[in-house]
């Protein structure tokens, strides 16, 4: 049987339990959780995401990923915040239950968790959104970073990470590849600064892949809630991450070329013209003064359109 890589020379190493492909790595369960957050560790500081003297917030779901990235931040000693977005989905309680794991999680680090509401304070949820499209997934994406961004910036924080990981950013990149999509294409990077009404948001996790993560929050026993949105629809993008992942197991550790090999060779050329690949310029929003690429938003006019029906 392999043995650990990282126990130290001169002990006795263990077994390893974890064979990581894609980096040639055997390690015990032990050194995978120290592996798991010095490779964190690396990214947050090869992409100058933030630092520990800043404040951060978590954007929190409930799910897996979001949660092992706060429990990995605050192991490293970032002091990062959670917030959790109720999008007021019933449907087997999911909003409920999404909302507990947070609070869990929370409770767990000893850190604060602001709890914000759509219903509350937009006056609707994600459920009524469903009947004007049948994209309901690119509807709630919107909203919600619209929203988080807007949350962020009233709650005083410098940055806002969100748990997107290697799988997501690679399916993605491959997607979007495949479409020219090159508005989308020259702003697909790990960190984006702060400008013209956005905070710096942050994917820390860019480099883990999904089955990294899982195994992260199954050793930490992380409180995390294993079912998906009961909302989600058919997209192409599990497409994608599957034609990936088909890559990735013929040839270990393509996603992670794949994705890096385009910050380093192709990101820096479509960032040069982002400009021109804008299909309508960013505007400030006249009843809210968030940036937008429409006046009234998108938040304010949906607001208006349902407090027009209420």
């Amino acid at each position: 049987m392999a043995r650990c890589r990282l126990c130290r020379p001169g002990e006795r190493r263990k077994p390893a339990e974890i064979y990581l492909p894609a980096h040639r790595l055997p390690l015990c369960r032990e050194h995978f959780l120290y592996w798991f957050e010095r490779h964190l560790e690396r990214t947050i500081r090869s992409f100058r995401m933030f630092t520990r003297e800043e404040r951060i917030l978590v954007a929190v779901s409930g799910g897996k990923d979001s949660l092992v990235l706060w429990q990995a931040l605050t192991s490293l000693g970032y002091p990062a915040d959670g917030v959790f977005i109720d999008l007021g989905i019933e449907e087997n309680t999911f909003s409920l239950l999404s909302q507990r794991a947070a609070e869990a999680m929370a409770r767990r680090l000893g850190r604060p968790l602001h709890l914000l509401s759509l219903r509350k304070e937009l006056g609707f949820g994600i459920p009524e959104l469903r009947r004007k499209t049948r994209k309901i997934c690119s509807l709630c994406g919107a909203v919600k970073r619209q929203y988080l961004n807007r949350a962020a910036k009233r709650l005083g924080y410098e940055v806002l990470v969100t748990g997107h990981h290697l799988d997501d950013e690679a399916s993605s990149l491959l997607g979007n590849l495949l479409q020219w999509n090159l508005k989308y294409l020259a702003h697909k990077y790990p960190v984006l600064p702060a400008e013209r009404g956005f905070v710096r948001k942050a994917k820390p996790l860019c480099r883990h892949s999904g089955k990294e993560i899982q195994l992260y929050a199954e050793i930490r026993k992380l409180p995390f809630l294993p079912e998906g949105c009961p909302l989600a629809e058919e997209a192409r993008r599990p497409f994608y991450a599957q034609m990936m992942e088909e890559l990735e197991e013929k040839t270990p550790g393509t996603k992670l070329r794949f994705y890096l090999d385009y910050l380093r060779k192709a990101y820096p050329l479509l960032a040069a013209h982002k400009e021109e690949f804008m299909d309508r310029e960013l505007l400030t929003c006249e009843n809210c003064g968030e940036p937008a690429v429409s006046s009234p938003c998108l938040l304010c006019r949906l607001q208006e359109e349902f407090r027009a029906r209420s």
